[in-house]
């Protein structure tokens, strides 16, 4: 498990919730797996109580199922929870980013272009890691351009299941499409073409729902709830 630095004013339950969470996101803690909260108290540097309430906090998000007397395991992806994630961010952004066009101004156009292009040479490269923080970083960067920061810190808490599907689609041979969204994106924003922004927008977006097919192929099936029947 990856564990960052606590934070000065970070409780302990805040703390476990938050390194929990991103273990999930980056998928050491795998989908299906058994979590132990003596364990997780012993590497955190915490009691139980803190690591008990954030898990907790992250059965009701959907992302641990927790067992009484058992114990708690990391819940499968489940595309249900993903598509809604994946439609409240289409509607959203597709706003967001005709804002962008409107209002970026030069140096906030400068910045695009050179997150983009660290994200290039993270794909050449091969940082995934890094290449998902920059995504994040750019989708961030237009709601902050359009004004709508707070709306981007609320979007966050609800989006952790696209954000699982995202990471895997990183280890994806399709990733390097998802780069060539952002560039044709932020070129839109630069040039001020709202409906090219939204448009590209709106397929970056729903490439998710596009490879639900390939990311079942290349993990195992114990990662997913399983599909309804046709």
């Amino acid at each position: 498990m990856i564990i960052s630095p606590r934070g000065q004013r970070e409780t302990g339950r805040d703390f476990a919730f938050r390194t929990l969470k991103e273990n999930i996101i980056q998928l050491e803690l795998e989908p299906g797996s058994m979590v132990s909260e003596n364990e997780l108290a012993a590497q955190l540097g915490l009691s139980r109580t803190p690591v008990r309430e954030a898990l907790l906090s992250l059965a009701k998000v959907r992302l641990v199922e927790v067992y009484p007397q058992r114990g708690s395991v990391v819940a499968p992806v489940d595309y249900d929870l993903v598509e809604e994630t994946c439609f409240m961010r289409s509607v959203l952004e597709a706003s967001v980013v005709e804002l962008a066009c409107q209002m970026a101004d030069n140096g906030q156009k400068v910045a695009l272009e050179e997150n983009v292009a660290r994200q290039e040479r993270c794909l050449r490269e091969g940082c995934m890691e890094t290449l998902m923080q920059l995504d994040n970083q750019l989708h961030r960067m237009l709601f902050v351009i359009a004004r709508k920061e707070q709306i981007w810190e609320m979007l966050t808490g609800f989006t952790v299941h696209f954000d699982r599907v995202r990471r895997m689609a990183m280890d994806a041979p399709r990733n390097d499409r998802n780069v060539a969204d952002h560039r044709a994106i932020v070129q839109a924003v630069a040039e001020g073409r709202a409906a090219d922004a939204r448009s590209a927008m709106d397929i970056h977006l729903k490439r998710y729902r596009v490879d639900e097919q390939l990311l079942r192929q290349r993990y195992p099936a114990s990662y997913f709830k399983a599909a309804p029947p046709l």
